[in-house]
């Protein structure tokens, strides 16, 4: 039950960031709302706010916001297909862009909720290269072999670098003043690393960690991009995608992990669906931005009935793919 309610919690926070963000820049863009809903499938809940009908559906799976003249063209002066082409893009990456600040935020409250390893130590090991070279707790280290170093990672990557036999000029600052210490490294067996002796101290300062949860989302983004080019390189595999079924097995193991985790999966999994929705496959945002950059090109030669067949043909086959990943992702989980 409760990887149901943590799968069904990460399907509406995925979905509903990204529809509203449609919904939001098309209101701004003056475009006439119908319908914005939560879920598909059979009506649960409706209210009429405005010219906008709000609702809810049954099946968590996804939601949509309705535009007048999306799929059809309508003589409404406010009708999606009446807007300029700017404001036409603009509405369909606003769902994307949503999914962005969806992953920054889920990193940050992370972070917030376990701290950032920071460059001030919070202990040193009593013995240790480091405490052998006078470096104590609270110490911030500043640079490390003349590289400034302004996070804990900065110490790790620079400890990394150590060559055997050497010793490591390290520069911390000490109640306001600057001091200097000469450390050697020693080989940790368990690990296979260097280490200094020395424990990160920890920051869950709002300004850091929504800092620090933007540029890991970034790094996120850059590995999963990497990962794609990767897999397109050497081709797909049945293994490499998940369907829904696939992410309730990701779901269950992360969730034993804490929230943390559940977090940075939420994060990925919201990246993931961004990039996934830009793609310029017909039927995705990523399509109909396609298709919208086309027509200019093409000087309208390409026409909407060409957008709507490509659409359909783009949907069969999504449809087709979300079919097979589900019965893949029942095969692993039964096989």
């Amino acid at each position: 039950m409760k990887t149901a309610i943590l799968f069904v919690i990460m399907l509406l926070v995925l979905v509903i960031p990204h529809e509203w963000g449609h919904l939001i820049v098309a209101k701004l863009c003056g475009v006439k709302v119908n319908e914005f809903s939560v879920g598909m499938g059979p009506l649960l809940f409706k209210r009429q706010k405005g010219e906008t009908q709000y609702s809810v559906r049954l099946l968590p799976l996804g939601g949509f916001c309705a535009m007048e003249g999306e799929e059809e063209a309508s003589d409404d002066p406010r009708a999606y297909s009446n807007k300029t082409n700017l404001q036409k893009i603009a509405i369909l990456i606003a769902g994307v862009t949503m999914n962005v600040i969806i992953a920054i935020l889920a990193v940050t409250i992370a972070y917030s909720i376990s701290g950032i390893p920071t460059n001030t130590l919070s202990d040193v090991t009593p013995g240790s290269p480091a405490a052998v070279a006078g470096i104590q707790a609270g110490d911030t280290i500043i640079e490390i072999d003349g590289t400034k170093i302004n996070s804990w990672n900065g110490v790790l990557n620079a400890v990394d670098k150590y060559h055997e036999g050497d010793k490591m000029e390290v520069v911390y600052r000490r109640d306001g003043k600057t001091g200097e210490a000469f450390v050697t490294p020693e080989m940790d067996k368990e690990s296979g690393r260097y280490m200094m002796g020395i424990v990160a101290g920890n920051t869950r300062n709002p300004a850091k960690c929504l800092t620090s949860g933007a540029a890991t989302t970034w790094e996120l983004n850059k590995m999963m991009i990497g990962a794609f080019q990767s897999m397109f390189r050497r081709g797909i595999s049945k293994d490499d995608v998940a369907g829904p079924v696939g992410l309730v097995r990701v779901v269950n193991q992360t969730a034993s992990y804490g929230i943390t985790s559940y977090l940075m999966l939420l994060a990925l999994v919201s990246l993931n669906l961004a990039l996934f929705n830009i793609i310029p496959i017909p039927g995705l945002d990523g399509g109909k931005i396609f298709f919208i950059i086309l027509k200019v090109i093409s000087g309208g030669r390409i026409n909407d009935d060409m957008e709507y067949k490509a659409t359909v043909a783009g949907m069969v086959l999504l449809l087709t793919l979300f079919i097979l990943v589900t019965v893949n992702d029942v095969m692993n989980l039964f096989g």
